[in-house]
């Protein structure tokens, strides 16, 4: 017998500036559904997100809860301001806060790897993300609404919410773009489109063919309407008039199936409505594109050295779509720039193939001046043309292939959202003809639908390709071989995609584990994330210096800490006198090792932002 549901919606609408965002929206959701919200950028999913969580009210309509429910809201920007640790942030969404309560949020905080007397202020994109998850459930919710949950996270984390949400027992409403995230999670899908939501009894995984037949059903419908309005106009054209009286109804019918037939065509449109993302190749590269040979790059810190990358060789030839794969902070930016001779390796050689002609998006986004305008964005020479792949085009019909509206285009940068920066960003690579296409972390805040024509270009696309992402579908059906690190600045490249390289980098820690092995992984969520930058500066922000002035001290007292323990634990009579003390100190030592590790990685990613910001 089918349960109640613990939330629905019905005939919801609701208007921003006279144009609806919904009309007649009705939903429910049981108790144990893990559903997901589906619609392309601009149809309202975050907006529908915060009707349902009580964040905004509708025009018309009911939005009912099953008494004594709980539901908590996880936002799409997390706003962790005003509060003076992040455990007084953890607390708000409890029903009440009692000592015990705050000890859950406690134990929330610390299994996401977060210490819960951190400051606020100074988190990464990746940690605030984690700490409104450890909110989330520490609240224990009946009903817990997700937007966008895995923005700024890294593959580990990303699994590390999926275990823990297959194990969450209440309601589950998400709007995600990590289709293989959705694929792993979700038993039902809501499509929002046009306004109107429908609903689709099983996973995302099999939401495409759906939504493809439904689409296919709508061109049926409009070629039949099609026919008949064919009819009716041959029926016009004998003669009939607006002054005969007794025809007047008949011609109004023929005025709404016009309508009719407008409306059908417009949502048939604004499904095809997506970028027209097409790549030309510049003049052929050599066959040899990138030859590595025994690079090495190490950091001096005060912890000791830092090897990020160790005795690397790699060849990578014309045709190749390698895809770099690891945790934040592991060096992935370091190693593309070894690779296109930014940087120099501590030891070793990198030689470039000739003829290259490169494109290259930034993961920083720091190629684009917030100040500028997406105008001047696009052409920086001045003018309204933009020379694409060698053919003149007008900047708006340009902009408008990667769905930018004519009057954002006299708006400046710093007023487009992430993933609206990310598609300028791609506008302007791929406007550029080359051979050589690097592009780092590309699908950030992208739509479904942007990202499967990324997709499609890139599988189009005749050149090289090097790839850093942590969208594991997208790296699945875009990359030929992987490169990963398996721990101290090793290197390990696989062939296929991310899951045939999970797969196999699974068999290296049990190669490692039984001691055959030499090399190691870091398959840690470090949590941490490259934000774009809000302005443009040439030395890091207030907050990061303090953070790195930090990390300086912190760093060598972890060091001192594992050796004591280690000297500690060297005593061969420990064990005997004390078993209690031997475990604790083997405990410890492990928790220092992984926080000496953690601070590590995160003083890489600020020294790297530093040399960005500075080179």
């Amino acid at each position: 017998m089918a349960q109640p549901p613990v939330l629905s919606l019905t005939d919801i609408q609701l208007t921003f500036g006279g144009k609806p965002v919904f009309e007649g929206v009705t939903l429910s959701i049981g108790p144990n559904e893990r559903a997901v919200l589906v619609g392309r950028n601009g149809a309202g999913k975050s907006t529908l997100m915060k009707v349902i969580a009580g964040r905004i009210d509708p025009d018309e309509g009911d939005v009912w809860r099953q008494p004594g429910t709980h539901a908590v809201y996880l936002s799409q920007e997390p706003d962790l301001s005003g509060f003076d640790s992040l455990l007084d942030f953890a607390v708000q969404d409890l029903p009440a806060i009692s000592a015990e309560d705050r000890h859950l949020a406690e134990a929330e905080l610390m299994a996401m790897g977060l210490d819960p007397s951190a400051d606020p202020a100074k988190l990464s994109g990746g940690q605030k993300r984690r700490a409104a998850l450890a909110r989330a459930f520490a609240a224990d919710p009946d009903i817990l609404l997700l937007d966008e949950p895995t923005n700024h996270l890294d593959i580990p984390a990303i699994e590390q919410l999926e275990a823990r949400l297959q194990g969450f027992h209440g309601a589950l409403l998400m709007v995600s773009h990590d289709r293989r995230f959705l694929e792993k999670i979700s038993s039902s899908c809501f499509w929002l489109r046009q306004g109107k939501v429908r609903r689709f009894h099983q996973g995302y995984a099999k939401f495409d063919d759906w939504a493809a037949e439904v689409e296919a059903e709508e061109e049926k419908a409009l070629d039949r309407l099609n026919t008949q309005l064919k009819a009716e106009q041959r029926w016009l054209e004998r003669g009939v008039t607006a002054r005969r009286k007794r025809n007047q109804g008949r011609l109004r019918k023929v005025m709404d199936m016009r309508a009719e037939r407008q409306s059908r065509k417009t949502g048939l449109n604004e499904i095809r409505a997506t970028s027209d993302m097409t790549l030309e190749t510049a003049e052929g590269s050599g066959k040899r594109v990138i030859e590595a040979r025994g690079i090495s790059k190490t950091f001096d810190t005060p912890a000791g050295k830092l090897p990020v990358v160790q005795e690397l060789n790699l060849r990578i030839q014309r045709g190749d779509r390698l895809g770099l794969v690891g945790p934040n902070g592991a060096g992935k930016s370091t190693l593309i720039k070894l690779l296109l001779g930014e940087i120099e390796p501590d030891t070793g050689s990198v030689k470039l193939g000739t003829n290259l002609e490169i494109a290259y998006l930034d993961q920083n986004r720091a190629r684009l001046d917030p100040n500028d305008t997406l105008w001047q964005a696009l052409a920086p020479e001045g003018g309204d043309q933009i020379v694409v792949r060698g053919t003149p085009r007008h900047v708006a019909s340009y902009a408008q292939d990667f769905l930018f509206k004519s009057e954002q285009l006299r708006q400046p940068v710093s007023a487009l959202s992430g993933g609206e920066r990310n598609r300028l960003l791609l506008a302007i690579a791929l406007a550029k003809p080359s051979n050589l296409l690097v592009l780092d972390e590309p699908t950030n805040d992208l739509d479904m639908e942007t990202l499967d024509l990324l997709e499609d270009m890139l599988a189009e696309y005749d050149g090289t390709l090097i790839l850093v992402s942590h969208d594991r579908a997208f790296l699945d059906g875009v990359v030929t071989s992987c490169l990963s690190p398996v721990g101290d600045g090793k290197w390990v490249e696989t062939p296929g995609g991310y899951s045939d390289a999970a797969r196999q980098l699974k068999e290296i820690k049990g190669s490692r584990a039984s001691g055959t092995d030499t090399g190691g992984s870091s398959s840690r969520a470090s949590g941490k994330s490259s934000k774009p930058a809000a302005k443009s500066q040439n030395k890091l922000s207030f907050k990061d210096k303090h953070r790195l002035e930090e990390l300086d001290k912190l760093m060598p007292k972890l060091q001192k800490q594992i050796e004591a323990l280690e000297a500690e634990l060297a005593d061969p009579a420990l064990f005997n006198k004390n078993p209690d003390r031997f475990h604790k100190a083997s405990s410890e030592l492990e928790t220092t090792r992984d926080t000496l590790e953690e601070a590590e990685m995160e003083w890489l990613e600020l020294e790297e932002k530093r040399e960005s910001l500075e080179g």
